[in-house]
Order: structure tokens, then C-alpha cells, then sequence
């Protein structure tokens, strides 16, 4: 327990004013009291007008009720534009979204023309899209678009040989999506430099067709490739006929080849069989001989089956059955005679 004395001595009035003193006293005190950051400035204004900048950070003094602190951003801050719909020199609708860093570069200068962020992106909007507006409209599509110069597509000689891939071209730049951004970003630091910012660099995040635009031009190119497939398949087709062709002209030229030399073995094979025939019946007894067994041929071949004949006995077929009957052989009862 406190003793009584100190008790008295807590709740006496002399105690409530040093508390009262002590209380004003660290309110005066955080009001003329502010502290300046690493990454900030600060300009202490007194009834709406700059007095001083503060660029050093550490705890720093000001005229507690009069003045006010104004805090800017010196690091590297960010600017997203909103998407900008624009034509190219070539007469092609695109919508292109920008990005963009800035800072500070005048603190004093920033305050007076534009006072805070807002007022900085506002303006940044403007200009930096007139500038991008402006920058599109002067280039082709192709300059928006790529950056390397002297680009050549990869090919395939075998492929194109074939014709099934045909040769293509990339139409060259003078610029290039890199220098027109180079250029933006020159212009636009010339014009916000009486603002007190500077701008670090400004770059494209996107390029795309306006959503009808970009239906025509897929229509467009479906187009295109169904009218290279019709002329690959009409290739295709009159490539066939000409290989059937030249099968059927080969096939052709084959037969007709076989047949020739067929035609010629047959041939030099009747002329060996009919110098062997003449070569074997040159003697005259061979001579009857062959005309005796053509003769039984020729009559084998005329009385295969039943035939009745009417023959002279001065034929010689007659003979040769007369004298085949008078050496006591009988004729066939399927041959008739008369005398």
C-alpha cells in the first residue's frame, strides 16, 4: 500500500497542472516535429505556399498550426495506361496497351503545376496516348509489330521441292517496334518536363485486332488457306492422272514389247522346225514317207467322228484305201466308196 502522503501528493492540483503542462507540451512538440523518409521528399508549405524542401531524411522541425507537410514519391513509380484503339498507316484498326515509368524529377515543380499522383496520371494519359495515337498512325502494321530487321523466315528445300510448302517472304522493317518506342518515349519526356517528371521509358504490353476486325481478317485468312488446299488437291489429282497415265503407257509398251518378241520366237521356231522337217525329209524315200503320214493325217483328221464320203478311185486317197484293201485289209465301215 502507497503511503498516505503520496497518495495526496497523486491527487493534489499542483499534480493535475505539471500532468496538463507535460500533456501541451508533447503536442507542441509532434506537431513541429515530422520525419523525412529514404525513398521521399518533402516540401513544407505554409498557407498553401512552398517555403522549403526537404530532400535529406532524418527528424526535421516546422511551425506547429502553419506549416504543412507535403510528402512526393522519389522512387520509380508505374503508369498502366488504359488500351488505345488506333489505326495504322496502312489502314488497319489495332488496340494497344502501353506501360510507362516515371519519377519525380522536380519536386517543387511537380507541386506547383500538379500537386499530387492523380493529377501526374491524368496527364501522363493524355499525353502518352496522343503520342501513341500519333506514333501508330504514321507505321505500318509490320513496324508495330516486329523488331528484328533482316529477318528471314526457316525453310525446307526438300518441303518446298515437293511443293507441298511454298516459299515465303517476310516484308522487311526501318524501324522496327523498338525505335517507335524509342520515340514515344522522346517525345513524350520533352512534354512533361515542365511538370517536374521525368519519364524513364515507355513500352508496348500489347497489340491486338479490334474484335470485329479480327473476325474478318480469320475469315480472310480461312479463306486463303482453303484456296491453297483446293490448289494442292487439284495438284494432287492431276498429279495422279499423269502417274496412271504413264502407268498405262508403260503397261502398254510393255505387252506390246512381249508380244513382238513372242511373235519373233514363234517365228524363228517355225523356221527351225521347218528346216529340221526339210533337213529329216530331203531322201526321197523320206520324202513318200512324209506324204504317206500326212496323208493318214489328213484323213485321221476328216473321219474322226461318223462321216460318210464319196471318193474317187482315182484320187489318191482313193488309191491309197484300194491298195490298203487289196493287201487284205478292210476298210472302216464308217467310209463309203464308189466306183
Amino acid at each position: 500500500m502507497p503511503p498516505p502522503t503520496l497518495i495526496r501528493l497523486l491527487q493534489s492540483r499542483t499534480m493535475a497542472i505539471l500532468g496538463l503542462i507535460f500533456i501541451l507540451a508533447g503536442l507542441k512538440w509532434s506537431s513541429m516535429l515530422f520525419v523525412v523518409r529514404q525513398y521521399e521528399d518533402v516540401i513544407v508549405t505554409r498557407f498553401g505556399k512552398a517555403v522549403r524542401i526537404v530532400t535529406t531524411p532524418g527528424l526535421k522541425l516546422k511551425l506547429p498550426f502553419f506549416d504543412k507537410v507535403n510528402r512526393f514519391d522519389k522512387r520509380v513509380l508505374a503508369w498502366d495506361g488504359p488500351p488505345t484503339e488506333c489505326p495504322t498507316k496502312d489502314k488497319l484498326y489495332l488496340i494497344v496497351d502501353c506501360f510507362a515509368r516515371w519519377r519525380i524529377s522536380d519536386p517543387l515543380l511537380y507541386y506547383n503545376r500538379l500537386n499530387d499522383e492523380r493529377s501526374a496520371l491524368s496527364r501522363l494519359d493524355d499525353i502518352l496516348g496522343s503520342e501513341t495515337r500519333t506514333a501508330v498512325a504514321t507505321h505500318d502494321l509490320v513496324e508495330i509489330i516486329r523488331v528484328t530487321k533482316g529477318r528471314q523466315p526457316l525453310r525446307d528445300s526438300e518441303l518446298e521441292k515437293t511443293g507441298t510448302v511454298l516459299p515465303s517472304n517476310i516484308p522487311d522493317i526501318q524501324l522496327g517496334r523498338g525505335e517507335i518506342e524509342k520515340q514515344i518515349t522522346e517525345r513524350t519526356r520533352q512534354k512533361i518536363a515542365d511538370f517536374g517528371i521525368e519519364l524513364l521509358d515507355e513500352r508496348f504490353k500489347r497489340s491486338k485486332y479490334n474484335p470485329a476486325v479480327a473476325e474478318k481478317i480469320i475469315e480472310r485468312m480461312s479463306s486463303e488457306r482453303h484456296q491453297i488446299a483446293a490448289r494442292f488437291r487439284s495438284e494432287g489429282h492431276g498429279e495422279a492422272a499423269n502417274i496412271s497415265g504413264q502407268k498405262e503407257s508403260e503397261v502398254a509398251s510393255i505387252l506390246s514389247s512381249a508380244n513382238r518378241d513372242a511373235l519373233k520366237i514363234e517365228g524363228e521356231a517355225d523356221a527351225e522346225a521347218a528346216r529340221i522337217y526339210a533337213s529329216a525329209y530331203s531322201a526321197p524315200d523320206a520324202q513318200d514317207l512324209y506324204l504317206f503320214l500326212r496323208s493318214l493325217d489328213v484323213a485321221r483328221s476328216a473321219f474322226e467322228k461318223d462321216t460318210t464320203a464319196v471318193i474317187s478311185t482315182n484320187s489318191d486317197l482313193g488309191r491309197l484305201l484300194k491298195s490298203m484293201g487289196g493287201s487284205g485289209l478292210a476298210p472302216a465301215k464308217t467310209m463309203g466308196t464308189s466306183p
